[in-house]
């Protein structure tokens, strides 16, 4: 039975393995589950506690303030705080849209998808791995994710010689895009511009990698 304070590590558990919500699972509490209120409120609440904290000072409760749910809402969602943990650290369905596109196209759509997905998730996909660095904590794992389900995922599809440096080099850039959106919000320029603007003056930098030189 878990409670809602579940603190077992996920350094005792397998880390390639991702625990999943249960299907057709649904709000508890007389809580209806929404945009702002439901699985995604508590996912973005989640992500931030699990980027800016150690592992073991992250509780269910907090996580349940912050999305403005109850903890019980979270157990009956994501069972415990290690299952929850490793949909956080999922980069998978983001890696999924982000290279759905043909090697030639591929920098614009990347562009155009981080923006997409920010605009979607309410949140960039990929910069919260930034916040793991320098850390020695369970934190490591969300490192070892990225590498595994962003870089070497691209640089499995890229062609030509230095194909891991290039992915890196590429997952460098989407994530300096993701700063600079999130730092010039809500008025700076970017936040003024169109995506398609953004892309054209950004894109050209990203498909070089791609298409490695």
């Amino acid at each position: 039975m878990s409670t809602a304070d579940e603190s077992t590590s996920p350094a005792t558990a397998d880390a390639g393995r991702t625990v999943r919500p249960q299907a057709g699972a649904s709000p508890v509490d007389g809580e209806e589950e929404g945009p702002e209120t439901g699985r995604d409120a508590i996912i973005r609440a989640a992500r931030r506690a699990f980027t800016l904290k150690p592992y073991a000072e992250v509780t269910m409760r907090g996580i349940a303030a912050a999305a403005g749910v109850s903890p019980s809402l979270i157990v009956k969602r994501f069972g415990t705080k290690e299952a929850l943990f490793n949909t956080v650290v999922d980069f998978r369905p983001a890696a999924t849209e982000l290279f759905t596109a043909p090697l030639p196209d591929l920098g614009r759509h990347l562009v155009l998808t981080m923006i997409d997905l920010r605009d979607r998730l309410h949140g960039d996909p990929l910069l919260r791995v930034v916040f793991s660095l320098g850390i020695e904590d369970e934190r490591t794992l969300l490192r070892a994710r990225f590498r595994e389900q962003v870089t070497d995922r691209l640089a499995g599809l890229l062609t030509g010689p230095d194909a891991r440096l290039r992915a890196e080099l590429v997952a460098g850039q989407l994530l300096g895009l993701g700063a600079t959106l999130s730092l010039h919000r809500p008025d700076g320029a970017t936040a003024q511009t169109r995506a398609e603007r953004l892309a054209d003056l950004y894109a050209p930098g990203i498909q070089h990698l791609v298409d490695g030189g």
